[in-house]
């Protein structure tokens, strides 16, 4: 009976080998899954919503952001300001200067035989810029 058990297991033993040697080995290849390490462009969309979903933190400064904090009369002085300036960059090309005064700043053009000289000062704070484009 010894032997009998001792035949047996050489048998699975051969079999187990003959199998073990017929099977493949391939080499393990990294292929990144995030798009900025390589991956594919079009994993970017998931790996985001993924992101924002685990996102647990607030910023505090959003609602203020998004929310309009101006009134309605700061916001048309804002686009009155806005477009008297550019209707005096305007007049720049044809040759005129001019000026322009809000609650702020105090600006003045000039055009210069092609260069275009802009001061801006400050009201409240007396402060002076002067930006200078040459070849105008």
């Amino acid at each position: 009976m010894k032997i009998k058990m001792t035949s047996t297991s050489l048998c699975l033993w051969l079999a187990a080998s003959c199998f073990a040697g017929s099977s493949q080995a391939t080499e393990l290849v990294y292929t990144p899954i995030n798009p900025t390490f390589g991956g594919s462009p079009l994993n970017g969309s998931f790996l985001l919503g993924s992101a924002q979903a685990q996102n647990k933190h607030k910023d505090p400064d959003l609602e203020s952001r998004t929310r309009s904090t101006q009134t309605a009369l700061e916001r048309f002085t804002s686009q009155l300001e806005s477009r008297l300036l550019s209707q005096l960059l305007t007049n720049i090309q044809d040759g005129n200067t001019g000026s322009l005064t809000t609650d702020a700043f105090m600006i003045d053009l000039e055009d210069d035989a092609g260069i275009l000289s802009i001061v801006i000062t400050d009201r409240v704070t007396g402060e002076v810029s002067e930006v200078v484009v040459n070849g105008l």
